[in-house]
């Protein structure tokens, strides 16, 4: 990441766009601004962004399609936090919009203000975080008897045979895999599945690691795929390659 973040700005309303623009100019980023999916995907195409402010309700295909297909990587983009911005308060438009994979979510109207303050912690977080390598071209990923299809978000075996995934379940196995060997503590894989400060108290990554070694280890009380190490970090140990 530049020494200066590169902010995107995606709204199809252009008062909000040049208001929030010119306010994170003046606070010091850089910014793009582009008034549709289409339009940032160009700016994607065109070079780095850091972050990406995002608005759901736009003409056309909205905001939760353009981060679903960000998120299932198939083209530059995959790992970039996304801020949504809405003017639906429903609790069920939220919790869609983290399942898909947003870090945060604001909702309209809103204080630019709250909103600096929200790209700073998201930033924050992320700069924190391992690096994410770059996304396999192919959209396959293969690790012991098993291959991971990111485009379709299916597990399937060597005998051919399926296994299916919770969004949950899919979320942390690639998160594990594209960083093989490195130990993840909860709090990271929290914040890398789910996108948000982390709970201490917050168990469901142990629960969802459960899941995931009955249905990959050939073993699960002995697991040799998904490792656990003491102070509440694992790690993923197969070698991962293309198939």
């Amino acid at each position: 990441m530049e020494s200066v973040p590169h902010i995107a700005v995606v709204d199809d309303h252009r008062d909000i766009r040049d208001l929030v623009g010119k306010y994170l100019q003046q606070q010091g980023y850089r910014v793009s601004l582009a008034e549709s999916g289409t339009a940032l995907r160009r700016l994607l195409d065109r070079g780095a962004i850091d972050l990406i402010v995002l608005d759901i309700m736009m003409p056309g295909e909205d905001g939760l399609s353009v981060c679903r297909e960000l998120r299932g990587g198939s083209r530059a983009g995959v790992g970039i936090p996304i801020i949504f911005l809405t003017a639906r308060n429903d609790e069920t438009d939220r919790i869609v919009g983290l399942e898909l994979g947003a870090d945060d979510y604001l909702v309209k109207p809103f204080s630019p203000r709250e909103l600096l303050a929200r790209i700073k912690a998201v930033l924050r977080r992320v700069n924190s975080l391992p690096p994410q390598p770059a996304a396999r071209s192919a959209g396959l990923m293969r690790f012991d008897r098993w291959i991971l299809n990111l485009a379709r978000r299916e597990l399937q075996g060597d005998d051919g045979v399926g296994v299916p995934l919770s969004t949950a379940e899919f979320r942390l196995l690639k998160v594990l895999i594209e960083r093989p060997g490195v130990v993840l503590s909860r709090d990271q894989l929290l914040d890398l599945t789910v996108g948000r400060e982390a709970d201490p108290f917050d168990r469901s990554i142990d629960n969802q690691i459960s899941r995931l070694r009955r249905k990959v280890e050939a073993d699960p009380k002995n697991p040799m795929i998904i490792q656990t190490h003491r102070g509440g970090g694992y790690s993923f140990m197969p070698e991962v390659t293309a198939p």
